[in-house]
């Protein structure tokens, strides 16, 4: 199988409410009656509506994301139809995804026990990095799935990680994303309040002290005006 992941960004002045009905009630079942083998919706809805913990710039912003798996990625076309018809500006790509980290694999989430078509609990930031052009390609892998992925992981209350490694665009003028992560966290508390994120307790030193190893290891991989997160809520269709 290969994995797709289309990047979304709305019509003027959509509504959430109706943009995640469009997205679970709709879109989400004519892909996989047009071949999807699994299919996962990432939507900014208004049961997603928290602030993002990465630094803000301004800009558009995703309003969702469509990660699904086909035996084809050459044969993608009635996918990016429907996607069109229902008024979205998208950008695809061809990742390679290794999840370094599934619902139950730590201490701060069970195992998945819901149902396919439920939103998963919690919320999650969907995250678009672009390569540093001082960094090669495997200088930058390096420092993300050696370096980031375990500090982060020893650090933050993270649910579940996914990486995806941008192979190639699979559309016309798609922005130079070379990474793509979606994050699951337990909660919006999880995420708003800087002691439960950053994993310090009620220790403002132990606070500040894990901002600084943090950004240190962020700035090591990435260019902190070029990163893009949206929050949204977790739909798997199809696992």
């Amino acid at each position: 199988m290969e994995k797709l992941i289309y990047l979304l960004w709305p019509p003027q002045g959509q509504d959430k409410k109706k943009r995640q009905q469009l997205m679970v009630g709709e879109i989400g079942p004519r892909l996989l009656q047009a071949g999807a083998i699994k299919l996962t919706l990432y939507v900014d809805d208004p049961d997603s509506d928290v602030r993002s913990p990465s630094p803000f710039h301004p800009g558009e912003r995703i309003c969702a994301e469509v990660a699904l798996w086909t035996g084809d990625a050459e044969k993608r076309g009635p996918f990016e139809d429907i996607l069109g018809s229902a008024g979205f500006r998208f950008a695809g790509y061809l990742v390679e995804e290794s999840v370094y980290t599934e619902y139950g694999g730590n201490r701060h989430s069970g195992s998945r026990n819901w149902p396919d078509g439920q939103r998963s609990p919690g919320v999650m930031a969907i995250t678009l990095m672009e390569r540093p052009k001082r960094l090669s390609h495997d200088e930058w892998i390096k420092r993300w799935h050696g370096r980031q992925s375990p500090v982060s992981e020893a650090m933050q209350p993270r649910a579940r990680y996914i990486r995806n490694v941008v192979v190639r665009s699979v559309t016309p003028d798609a922005p130079p994303y070379e990474g793509i992560v979606e994050e699951a966290w337990p909660s919006a508390r999880h995420v708003t309040n800087p002691f439960l994120f950053y994993g310090a307790g009620r220790n403002p030193l132990k606070l500040m002290w894990n901002i600084m190893v943090m950004l240190r290891s962020v700035m090591g991989f990435l260019d902190l005006r070029r990163i893009r997160t949206t929050m949204a809520s977790e739909y798997i269709l199809k696992s």
